[in-house]
């Protein structure tokens, strides 16, 4: 994809609003993709190097995301350019701004991204009253707190364990991105038998192939620190996380991190799309045609989104983990099997089974509803 019209087609997007706000420095793409389901869910992402067709692509991922998940909302993103780890103030007047900026957006619902968690959908809440992932203290079920991506994405793994042969007793797992998403999964992986021997965060790897204690790489990241802090393991480059070899495979940060150029370096089974788009459509046949079995993104890490819409429409925790469980368990079966039985990539019989909601849910919307 070279440009932005490789992405536009009849489902969108239906919106792209570029702000820009001098005096805070805000500099923000808001892309609602496509509402025919309802209005748009999608996160808040704050990244330095960010352009409209990263927004775009990461909308359209939300849109089919959504759509497979069986959720009455369409697909959007949000991307401000912003250093993540700017001051708490300095965040603040950012985030504040935005909500203010989007006020009579209603087709589009933010919700916590790379960057941003409860305590931005908060401020947001306080200015336009519309945003979810927000702390249990005004009514929210915090995604990061309850780990609600990394719990579906472990889902996702349990299903498709059987369609590469696998047992989770021993297997190892490398997580790229050891964020809040990496990490939860990481956790309810090691606690079903599975062993960590390698993760990566923007600073640094690590690797130890005995397995690494999830708890305390947790710690040592909720103080602010790196990886290349801990006492375990071998310290490496991020990008030596690639060439680590294990079952599973779980890619939790940036798109592309995996193409053409560096795909066969890649030593695993199982590979869970932890991050939206994080393999590039020729990586991603490559390893189809290795026999390397890929969940796509927006069928493995639909579980914050599941969780975003729950709490959206006023339910409780425990039925938000319930929704993850049974909605992500029965798509990844769903797009297997299929993909086992016909031959095609999973990303294709994931999109196809998308497509047809959205398309059918067109035929009785009217676009310019919101």
């Amino acid at each position: 994809m070279n440009n932005i019209f490789d992405m536009s087609n009849e489902l969108g997007p239906f919106k792209i609003i570029h702000i820009h706000e001098p005096v805070s420095g805000l500099k923000a793409i808001l892309v609602i993709d496509n509402v025919a389901i309802g209005p748009s869910i999608g996160g808040i992402r704050l990244a330095p190097d960010v352009s409209v067709l990263e927004a775009v692509r990461l909308a359209r991922a939300m849109t089919l995301k959504n759509a497979a998940a069986g959720l009455r909302h369409g697909g959007g993103k949000t991307v401000i350019s912003a250093d993540p780890q700017l001051s708490i103030e300095k965040k603040e007047q950012l985030i504040r701004t935005f909500a203010n900026a989007i006020r009579n957006e209603t087709a589009y619902i933010p919700g916590p991204d790379m960057g941003t968690d409860e305590q931005c959908m908060a401020w947001i809440h306080d200015e336009i009253q519309r945003a979810v992932g927000l702390p249990r203290e005004i009514g929210g079920i915090p995604l990061d707190e309850i780990g609600a991506t990394g719990y579906g994405l472990s889902h996702a793994i349990d299903v498709a364990l059987e369609y590469c042969n696998l047992s989770i007793q021993g297997a190892r797992v490398v997580v790229q991105g050891f964020g809040s998403v990496g990490i939860h999964a990481a956790r309810n992986l090691v606690d079903k038998g599975a062993v960590l021997v390698g993760a990566a965060d923007s600073r640094g790897s690590i690797y130890h192939a005995d397995g690494l204690d999830v708890d305390e790489l947790s710690a040592l990241k909720a103080k602010g620190g790196a990886l290349s802090d801990s006492q375990q393991g071998r310290k490496s480059d991020r990008d030596a996380v690639i060439d680590m070899e294990c079952e599973i495979w779980i890619p939790a940060a940036r798109p592309d991190v995996i193409h053409e150029g560096n795909v066969h370096r890649l030593q695993t089974k199982l590979v869970a799309q932890g991050a939206n788009i994080p393999f590039t459509e020729k990586a991603e046949e490559i390893l189809h045609q290795k026999g390397v079995l890929i969940i796509p993104d927006f069928i493995a890490n639909a579980g914050g989104v599941i969780c975003a819409a729950v709490e959206y429409h006023g339910g409780t925790e425990s039925a938000a983990l319930e929704t993850i469980a049974e909605k992500i368990r029965c798509n990844t079966k769903l797009v297997l099997e299929q993909s086992v039985r016909s031959g095609i990539i999973p990303r294709k019989v994931a999109v196809d089974l998308a497509l047809k909601r959205i398309r059918a849910a067109m035929k009785n919307r009217r676009l310019t509803l919101f």
